[in-house]
């Protein structure tokens, strides 16, 4: 199937481990949910992305947005590769990243805060509900910063408070595109949804010889959008 890649606007960016030197990259239409181009290679990395993002700008793709979990190396070739392209961070994995570090007990009344406050990301649908998750992390911010800078940096509690702010005030500017624009997809979800269906047919293949493991992989991506 011959794709024209210039036409495609809006773009899903996950990758998917098999092996510990077996991983998938995917790109998909967000529009239509098709593949519409994918790497196997040893692991993620920038060494790998960004050649394989460059070699598609130089075939015609130029999107508006592509929306990514956020992996650095990869968001790093997509900035790169595309400069003028906007980034989604997806909310699900902001969200689950921020509340697996603050942990599902929090001892301190700030985890405890941020904790709720992380809680709703994935539900924000409207400008309004946006304008609220922002006012109330900045009154976070401005009610415990002194209180975070004052714990000991090797303590669990102010590593645990300070990489969620990192996180959550890093991705704020790429958080809410898809309220702009509908249809920019606020997750990865749809790719996600695609690895979990090509591994539960995989793993009935076990044994696959790395060539073979490769060779399916491939011709399953190519299968799953003529289905």
């Amino acid at each position: 199937m011959q794709i024209d890649y210039s036409r495609i606007q809006y773009l899903i960016y996950d990758a998917t481990y098999f092996h510990k030197d077996g991983c998938l990259l995917n790109l998909m239409d967000a529009t239509n949910q098709n593949i519409i181009a994918h790497l196997y290679v040893n692991k993620e990395s920038f060494a790998e992305t960004y050649p394989w993002f460059t070699s598609l700008k130089e075939h015609g793709l130029e999107p508006r947005f592509v929306t990514t979990d956020g992996e650095r190396s990869a968001l790093r070739a997509i900035q790169m590769s595309w400069p003028h392209t906007k980034v989604q961070r997806c909310l699900y994995h902001l969200q689950h990243e921020g509340m697996r570090w603050l942990r599902t007990y929090p001892k301190t009344d700030a985890a405890k805060e941020l904790r709720t406050i992380l809680s709703q990301l994935s539900c924000i649908k409207t400008t309004e509900q946006r304008d609220l998750f922002i006012n109330r992390y900045e009154a976070w911010v401005t009610r415990y910063k002194e209180f975070v800078v004052a714990l000991r940096r090797t303590s669990v509690a102010s590593k645990d408070l300070r990489r969620t702010m990192v996180l959550i005030s890093n991705a704020l500017p790429d958080m809410f595109h898809y309220l702009d624009d509908r249809q920019v997809h606020a997750t990865t979800n749809a790719l996600e949804g695609f690895h979990s269906r090509l591994k539960a047919d995989y793993y009935r293949h076990r044994g696959l010889t790395k060539e073979h493991r490769t060779q399916y992989i491939h011709w399953y991506c190519l299968f799953e959008n003529e289905g």
